[in-house]
């Protein structure tokens, strides 16, 4: 089994990253092929492999016919029962194979929604005003690492992506959290160095921006909330989520060999598998 490097490590073709390839879609703005990063030997990640993406309940039907035409074999929806229940199924894709695989956002989602609908400024400041939106959100990192039926639902996806050889979608609700973790840790299970990983979970931010400012002023103007931008810390990725998962990824495993093998269940040949699928 070859290991991955430490994560710590910096390297300087982070400098240089490719940016992934936005899928230009009119119902979902965070999908994305995370092909075209270099990796720590010089190879790249293969497009065609791995897309990353928002939820796809609003999709067009040109939508549809795009991603159809990508030869997305699977979709694996990350969402949880309630959020489904709220935004709607995904829009199915031709010869695609839906999979409902749940990762638990603590509630989140939820919790977002009842503060919204208080329509209360003042129970929504104290639910969220002083840090504690932000402290929510670290919450949540920690357990992609502590919750077992995370780490499961993580590892099952790792293990899927190495044994297929069309595209896999895989998504969450605003496809920066769980989605954005996933890949990460994807993208160092193959080797692509740490600041290159870092940078494409932070792309969320470029892509989401104008859908989440929208957002919070349809919100301001319907008269539901006085101060929306408390949801900011909500919408954003940020170095500090990311960190707060890696930290316990450290303090449980050691390093992210560790965590891929004892946390997420990846044997060396999987790792070696998904290496040869996602890397030309």
């Amino acid at each position: 089994m070859t290991t991955a490097p430490p994560l710590a490590t910096a390297q300087p073709e982070a400098e240089s990253a490719v940016a992934a390839a936005r899928i230009d879609l009119q119902g979902a703005v965070n999908v994305r092929d995370i092909g075209g990063y270099r990796t720590y030997d010089g190879e790249k990640v293969k497009p065609g492999k791995a897309i990353r993406g928002d939820s796809l309940e609003k999709l067009t039907a040109t939508d549809v016919q795009k991603l159809a035409s990508l030869q997305v074999q699977t979709v694996i929806d990350l969402r949880t029962p309630g959020e489904v229940q709220f935004a709607g199924a995904d829009k199915p894709i031709p010869g695609a194979r839906q999979v409902a695989r749940p990762i638990d956002d603590t509630g989140l989602f939820q919790q977002m929604l009842a503060v919204i609908q208080t329509r209360d400024p003042q129970k929504q400041e104290e639910a969220l005003g002083n840090g504690k939106a932000e402290q929510i959100m670290l919450n949540m990192y920690t357990t992609f690492i502590s919750r077992q039926e995370s780490r499961a639902a993580f590892g099952q996806t790792i293990k899927d992506l190495a044994n297929t050889d069309k595209a896999t979608l895989y998504h969450c609700t605003a496809g920066k959290d769980r989605t954005g973790w996933l890949t990460y840790v994807l993208l160092r299970a193959v080797g692509v160095p740490e600041g290159t990983a870092r940078q494409d979970y932070l792309l969320s931010n470029q892509y989401r921006a104008a859908a989440d400012a929208a957002l919070r002023q349809q919100l301001k103007q319907a008269g539901v909330m006085q101060n929306p931008d408390l949801l900011i810390p909500l919408q954003e990725v940020r170095d500090a989520y990311l960190n707060a998962a890696v930290e316990k990824m450290r303090q449980d495993y050691g390093d992210l060999g560790k965590y891929l093998t004892q946390g997420l269940g990846l044997d060396g040949g999987t790792i070696l598998k998904l290496r040869r699928n996602l890397v030309t």
